[in-house]
């Protein structure tokens, strides 16, 4: 089929399967879905994209808490699709690099905490350790769930145990 139009950049699929950070700037898709970068760092991925999801967050906190429900909804929406469209355009299901899904979980992990150091590190802390560990039905998820939403769902998942954990210790008086 002949295509109407000329492809744009982000038609065309990346042969590396580790894009560049001009790879990113040339793709918005790529550059979301990498975190901004973040996601290119060599060793932990996954954790560097959590740290660049705090400045955000911190914007993000300053909404009433229907208004963050409802971008961290359309986050979570988004993501299915700009995970999806990287992994298909890497040629690689959830690439380590791909770290949006984490953005949106720690934004779920944090949705009750005051913008303070050590709540912030608590719930860092609580989301890396569901999203790696996926303790029953993350691992499941993870497993049994493909294409966009599969990378989401675990990472929504572990930031959704994440926040009753911390929301049982902020009722005990811990947090």
């Amino acid at each position: 089929m002949i295509r109407p139009y000329p492809p744009t950049l982000e038609d065309i699929p990346i042969s590396n399967k580790n894009p560049s950070f001009t790879d990113l700037l040339r793709s918005p898709t790529l550059l979301l879905a990498f975190g901004f970068g973040s996601g290119l760092a060599p060793k932990a991925p996954g954790t560097f994209g959590t740290v660049a999801a705090i400045p955000l967050w911190l914007l993000l906190c300053q909404l009433p808490l229907s208004l963050y429900w409802a971008v961290v909804a359309i986050s979570a929406i988004a993501g299915i699709y700009i995970c999806g469209r990287a992994s298909s355009k890497l040629a690689v299901h959830d690439h380590s690099g791909i770290v949006w899904d984490e953005f949106v979980g720690l934004w779920i992990a944090l949705a009750f905490i005051e913008p303070q150091l050590t709540s912030i590190i608590v719930g860092f802390l609580l989301f890396r350790f569901f999203d790696i560990v996926k303790p029953w039905p993350i691992s499941w998820l993870d497993k049994q769930v493909g294409a966009g939403i599969g990378i989401m769902i675990d990472d929504v998942v572990a930031g959704f145990f994440a926040v009753i954990v911390i929301v049982v210790i902020s009722n005990l008086g811990f947090l």
